[in-house]
């Protein structure tokens, strides 16, 4: 086992970590920004190394930062959280030749599952449900994307191939719509990601978002820990996260949870890893595949009661999981919401000084978030400023948790999407879990125009 981690992360996935290694009497090492050295995650790890000033790009994303706070303070491994660098192969490959273990999968596996072409194609392969689409490499023109129209039928949707957040994607509900969207997209790729490569699938008109948690050895083996519903997404952008789907049955879970399962151990895969559908009328389309722990990662771990960050550590060190397939079975419901501190309803930052906090607590209550009075939320990163999540014996009763947990919760000095999920705790469609991926937007758009 490793004697110290540096965990290449801040805010709360960075706490995460630090109190994983805590309680496996694994030293901790935190890098932060300038902007970052009040941090909660600063004050609470074993050792601290700043790594740059306020931009990401000097400092979190600094690899050469990262791997000389590594060569510093002698840890053996680094835990990458989730963003950042935790799907960039390049990285992957710098840790290996400096001799520095990364707790995640393989090199390989991040650049097959980064390029959604492959991605799709090598899901293909494993025996993974896929959506009608283009086959091969990126669609070159116009006229190639209407002929893949024709053949699949409309609506399409136009996507980068190096996408992510939304970005790069348009919809055509006929041929006449096709080539706008085609060359909107195409443009939009290559101004974000700097490759305008895009291809074509079907548009499923309401499907829910269905993600499977799955976990490998390495070495062949692998489970997958049931499914997640992340379909409450406001452009493209998950905001409420529950587990199990309300929608999927025990025999669809075992399913598709088996099919991916063989597929990450055919693999060869290492550590957590999710694998992220659409669900329509009882199919299962393939999306992607994110090789890191999900920011959602705590309702799987409420409901199978497994440390995933635990797990993902003893893995990397070659140690076995600490459960097989058969030990796994889902107890109870748990909802996870994601906490930002936005404006409501344009959904605008709001950096700030914490003037109060308090977090909720009592049975089946957790809140994974960094903020303490007098914390100034710095402008220079994601909005995300912390995650509560409750868990109770059935779902009307996580609900029911949810709505008290959230009363409870104070942050005053900024504001906070809070108001939002009382909001929708109200609705009959959350209440009985009847949503779609664009629910959301939907309502949205009738409340607030």
């Amino acid at each position: 086992m490793f004697d110290k981690i540096l965990i290449a992360n801040r805010g709360e996935i960075a706490l995460r970590v630090i109190r994983a290694c805590r309680e496996m009497g694994i030293q901790s090492v935190a890098v932060h920004s300038t902007a970052d050295a009040d941090a909660m995650h600063v004050r609470m790890a074993d050792e601290s190394v700043c790594i740059g000033p306020p931009s990401s790009a000097s400092s979190y994303l600094s690899m050469p930062a990262i791997i000389s706070a590594c060569e510093i303070t002698g840890a053996q491994a680094i835990h990458p959280g989730y963003g950042f660098l935790s799907e960039n192969a390049t990285f992957v490959q710098m840790l290996e030749d400096h001799g520095i273990t990364f707790i995640g999968p393989r090199a390989e596996h991040i650049r097959i599952m980064g390029d959604k072409i492959t991605a799709k194609e090598t899901a293909k392969s494993l025996g993974i449900p896929v959506v009608p689409g283009s086959e091969g490499g990126g669609v070159p023109d116009v006229a190639a994307a209407k002929k893949i129209g024709a053949e699949i039928g409309y609506p399409v949707i136009v996507k980068a191939t190096a996408g992510g957040g939304g970005r790069g994607m348009k919809v055509a509900k006929d041929e006449a719509a096709l080539e706008s969207a085609f060359r909107t997209a195409r443009a939009e790729a290559k101004a974000a990601f700097g490759n305008d490569e895009v291809y074509i699938e079907k548009y499923l008109e309401r499907p829910r978002h269905i993600e499977i948690q799955v976990f490998g050895d390495g070495k062949g083996r692998a489970v997958h820990l049931g499914e997640r519903d992340c379909s409450l997404q406001r452009r493209h952008q998950k905001v409420l996260e529950e587990a199990p789907g309300p929608a999927i049955t025990p025999e669809e879970r075992a399913r598709i949870g088996k099919i991916c399962a063989d597929a990450v151990g055919e693999l060869g895969y290492a550590g957590a890893g999710t694998i992220e559908f659409l669900y329509e009328d009882g199919e299962f389309y393939f999306i992607e595949m994110n090789t890191r722990l999900q920011v959602e990662h705590p309702v799987t771990e409420a409901v199978y009661d497994v440390d995933l960050v635990r797990q993902q550590i003893m893995v990397a060190a070659g140690q076995e999981m600490e459960f097989r397939q058969e030990d796994l079975t889902p107890r109870g419901h748990a909802i996870e919401v994601r906490i930002n501190a936005e404006k409501i309803p344009g959904f605008s930052p709001s950096p700030g000084r914490i003037t109060q906090f308090h977090a909720p607590g009592g049975l089946g209550v957790r809140i994974d978030s960094a903020l303490y009075d007098g914390y100034r939320i710095p402008p220079y990163y994601d909005s995300l400023i912390g995650k509560l999540i409750v868990h109770g014996r059935d779902r009307p009763e996580a609900i029911a948790r949810l709505s008290r947990a959230l009363g409870e919760l104070i942050v005053d000095g900024v504001d906070t999407t809070v108001p939002l999920f009382d909001d929708l705790l109200q609705e009959p469609d959350i209440q009985s879990g009847n949503y779609s991926i664009h629910w959301l937007e939907r309502w949205l758009e009738r409340r607030y125009g």
